[in-house]
């Protein structure tokens, strides 16, 4: 499956003092991407549906970095899906910037759960429909 892209300007605010952008911005301009990704789906990261929540909560979350991002840079993140499991799912970032240099490699991994409770999450098996999308069939 092609990656789907976003692309995203560094603004001040997420740079330390010399202008380069935090490592932990990485993980806010991954999970906009994931969730932008699961709305091309016509899916979301959490809903209410028969007065049940339901979602993707994080199980698993890294980067790598091999080159700052810089105020002002626009950014571009392709998101693939690297696996769909039974319960889970799991997404690559490739980060890149104008001039075409590669930044860092993120990854998210995502258990499908319904809320059973104020504090009860239980993990279930992905739905078909769900599945076909994530997995990129029609």
């Amino acid at each position: 499956m092609t990656p789907f892209t976003i692309t995203r300007r560094v603004e001040f605010g997420d740079t330390d003092m010399a202008g380069i952008m935090h490592f932990s911005n990485f993980f806010r301009f991954m999970e906009v991407a994931e969730s932008d990704f699961l709305r091309s789906l016509g899916l979301s990261v959490s809903w209410l549906e028969g007065g049940v929540k339901w979602g993707f909560p994080r199980v698993s979350a890294a980067c790598d970095y091999a080159k700052p991002a810089k105020f002002q840079d626009v950014l571009t993140v392709a998101v693939s899906v690297e696996k769909v499991g039974k319960k889970s799912v799991s997404y690559t970032f490739a980060f890149g910037n104008q001039r075409g240099e590669s930044l860092a490699t993120g990854r998210i991994t995502a258990v499908f759960c319904r809320a059973t409770g104020s504090d009860q999450i239980e993990a279930l098996d992905i739905p078909p429909d769900i599945r076909a999308k994530l997995e990129g069939q029609p």
